[in-house]
């Protein structure tokens, strides 16, 4: 990623900040579509990504951390969406006239049953790992972990979902 288009994002180049959130753009949407479930939800979680990078690229002192700057936003963006859910889900439950939400989703329902068998911190690993498609040393950036925890917790988290899939 160009240093320079993110010089000019944080001078308040519009263009600019529009080509990073676009080399970015599938790799969020993947991400926040397989840790919320579905479609909606996922552009969602990106649009109020990127309203708040937006916002706040002045304030992005490393330009080298823009990608896992995004990615911290949208992983709070995601666990918000998350916490409305369960809020809701509650005052749902005390309706029994309510409809039953059908949940969209695209994955296999084996893959599907395997993540659920994760811890929410390990599933967020996986998903960083294998859909976002990020090393082990950039995800220990963006979620501020050591570097030796999120290689062992993703060995260990593959290989639950291995021996659950097996």
């Amino acid at each position: 990623m160009s240093g320079n288009l993110i010089q000019r994002a944080k001078a308040g180049d519009k263009q600019a900040f529009a080509q990073l959130y676009l080399s970015n753009r599938d790799s969020l949407f993947r991400y926040a579509y397989f840790k919320l479930g579905n479609v909606q939800d996922a552009q969602d979680a990106v649009s109020d990504c990127i309203a708040e990078a937006y916002a706040g690229v002045t304030l992005l002192k490393s330009e080298k951390a823009f990608t896992s700057w995004l990615f911290k936003i949208l992983y709070r963006e995601c666990c918000r969406i998350l916490r409305m859910r369960s809020v809701k889900s509650a005052e749902e439950s005390l309706d029994l006239s309510a409809e039953i939400p059908v949940y969209d989703s695209h994955l296999a329902p084996e893959l599907e049953e395997a993540l659920k068998t994760l811890q929410p911190d390990e599933r967020d690993i996986v998903l960083l790992s294998a859909v976002a498609g990020y090393k082990t040393r950039e995800i220990a950036e963006m979620l501020s972990l050591n570097h030796a925890t999120v290689r062992s917790k993703l060995s260990r988290s593959l290989a639950k979902m291995k021996n659950f899939l097996e």
